[in-house]
């Protein structure tokens, strides 16, 4: 392969390039790519069968059009047993994120890092600050969610990402402990669990918190279906959420969103569920035997996954965009190095399962490239700098901008001695401080506690927020301003609810259920001409003016602002799934709790 192949990878800012740029930078004809160990496809979904259908019907499927998104996510709820209120599909789950960013996120967003670059991305394209959480590679990129809701709540972040296995690392979180971190973000804006890869994980047999999410006034669930059906090129995903949130980002979408092929394999699925189900199965075993190949290659460290992928740091003095252009241009084998992912370097790679023949081929290619006779490591790690070697934007973004403007300062002070710290050798459990995950995160070291430098020990409790009157780290909670339980309404200080409310024939129309003891614990004689001594309320009210102030937890079978009952979500009060006329019903397909489980 010409030398233009891998210098693709170089100017792509956080993604691999597409297969189709590797095809036509090769000169390689349809079929005749590389083993692909990047791209995290299910290999054994479609079967050959199901290929073989659609190339007969190619012709109508891409000359007519497609039926609208209605009716074809009517199709696909019928099939995962989902009321069509609390679903909206999207061409791709990246389509989704878009306009989850668009119309939920309001000003901030937190997420753990390294994980899928569009959830750090999106929002920054879009000026909304990004508090990144980074997970230590000291013990094993686990997220710790309490830890996690300390960090949102020090830098008032209001909208909440968590992927479910994550991506690279492919790290899990049990149901119940995400369940609970739901209802500890409550006050939240939006919580996001991202389970775009939970269809291979075999950790539980009910993994998923769909059927939580539509109970729940804030809290978004997404899922991909090119992933797990091993059709990357037909773009198509969902979300599930309560109906206002679901149809709220529906009504948005075009009406033709979905392509025709899109419609023509969700209607295929029924018909295909054990084969669909069988293919999951075969991925996790898989999953499981690559694993041990993998770690036993001397020096290189693989950790625990619930992806359809393994996550693996490269052996001491092995750079990874050395690896991966010797293992395609030498081996035909592509890999993903991750050192455009923010929170991970190019020490690190994801490599997707895949079944035995293709991992016999990247084991014996790795062991060339990385301890072939006379060639020694890949090449030797960079003396100096900040253990990141891609070359890429995103990388420079994350060293300047990391959480906004948080971190800047304690990053720029500590870097230098952490990316001094030597890795030890040879050993297979994580090495402290090896390669930073991120410049924050090798300030704390080999400590897994990302939050001291989050948390206000510095002479600014907050130094990122903006109104820097008040050393309040959260603004928005009620906790500080101890006179408002609810500091973000706009209407507490009720002789002056216009800085957000247009029409104000009425100090405060009850847009919120209980203004009064708000009120009553301000001075409610004082005018407040110039009282806008609440300066630390009143610059942040106008933006959160339109949403209403959140609730606690859900009591059992009690339904939350727009959303459902327990009951409704069963399948009662005319909210059931719907089922396309005169269609039988699946016979062994997985609902959406359970997606794919065996047996």
């Amino acid at each position: 392969m010409s030398g233009n192949v891998t210098s693709l990878f170089r100017s792509t800012a956080a993604h691999s390039p597409s297969m189709a740029a590797l095809a036509r930078e090769s000169g390689e004809t349809a079929g005749a790519g590389p083993v692909d160990f990047c791209i995290p496809c299910n290999p054994y979904f479609p079967t050959p069968a199901m290929f073989d259908e659609m190339a007969g019907r190619l012709r109508d499927i891409i000359t007519y059009y497609p039926s609208s998104a209605d009716t074809i996510t009517a199709e696909l709820c019928g099939l995962l047993q989902l009321p069509p209120q609390c679903v909206a599909m999207g061409n791709g789950s990246t389509e989704l994120i878009t306009w989850i960013d668009h119309l939920l996120v309001r000003e901030s967003l937190a997420v753990p890092v390294p994980t899928f670059g569009r959830w750090t991305d999106q929002p920054m394209e879009t000026g909304k600050r990004v508090d990144m959480f980074p997970l230590q590679e000291s013990s094993g990129f686990t997220l710790d969610l309490a830890r996690y809701a300390e960090f949102i709540r020090a830098r008032g972040t209001r909208a909440v990402v968590i992927c479910n296995p994550n991506n690279p690392d492919g790290g899990y979180q049990n149901k119940q402990a995400l369940v609970q971190f739901m209802d500890a973000m409550a006050d939240r804006d939006l919580v996001v669990i991202d389970e775009s890869f939970l269809e291979f994980a075999d950790a539980e047999a009910e993994p998923s918190v769909v059927q939580e999410a539509m109970l729940r006034p804030n809290v978004v669930v997404l899922r991909s279906l090119g992933k797990n059906f091993g059709l990357h090129g037909i773009r198509f995903g969902y979300l599930v959420a309560n109906p206002a949130l679901a149809g709220r980002v529906r009504s948005m979408l075009p009406k033709w969103n979905l392509n025709s092929f899109a419609e023509h394999v969700v209607f295929m699925l029924r018909d295909h569920g054990a084969e669909y189900a069988q293919s999951l199965h075969q991925v996790r075993r898989d999953r499981l035997e690559m694993s041990g190949q993998l770690a036993a290659l001397p020096g290189l460290t693989v950790y625990p996954s619930q992806g359809n992928f393994l996550f693996v740091r490269l052996p001491v003095g092995a750079e990874g965009t050395v690896v991966r252009d010797r293992m395609l241009t030498e081996h035909r084998v592509l890999v993903r190095e991750c050192g455009n992912k923010i929170g991970s370097s190019s020490r690190f790679l994801r490599l997707v399962v895949r079944p035995q023949p293709d991992v016999r081929r990247l084991v014996s290619g790795m062991e060339q490239v990385l301890y072939g006779a006379g060639r020694g490591a890949a090449v030797p790690e960079p003396a100096a700098g900040n253990g990141y070697s891609s070359g890429t934007a995103a990388v420079d973004r994350l060293m300047s901008e990391t959480n906004g403007k948080g971190m800047r300062a304690v990053t720029a002070q500590n870097a230098p001695a952490a990316i001094g710290a030597a890795p030890a050798v040879g050993t297979g459990t994580p090495l402290p401080a090896a390669v930073p995950v991120t410049a924050a995160a090798a300030t704390v070291g080999p400590v897994p506690v990302p939050l001291p430098v989050a948390a206000p020990p510095l002479p600014q409790p907050a130094p990122y927020e903006n109104p820097a009157p008040v050393p309040q780290p959260a603004p928005y909670e009620s906790p500080v301003p101890v006179p408002q339980p609810a500091p973000y309404q706009g209407p507490v200080p009720v002789p002056q609810p216009a800085p957000y409310q247009g029409p104000v024939p009425v100090p405060q129309p009850a847009p919120y259920p209980q203004p009064v003891p708000a009120a009553a614990a301000v001075p409610a004689p004082a005018p407040a001409p110039v009282p806008v001594a609440a300066v630390p309320v009143a610059p942040m009210a106008s933006p959160t003016a339109a949403y209403p102030p959140p609730t606690g937890p859900t009591p059992p079978g009690v339904p939350a602002r727009g959303g459902l009952t327990a009951a409704q979500v069963r399948g009662t009060n005319g909210l059931e799934s719907v089922q396309a006329a005169g269609r039988p019903g699946p016979q062994s397909w997985p609902n959406a709790a359970g997606m794919g489980q065996v047996g």
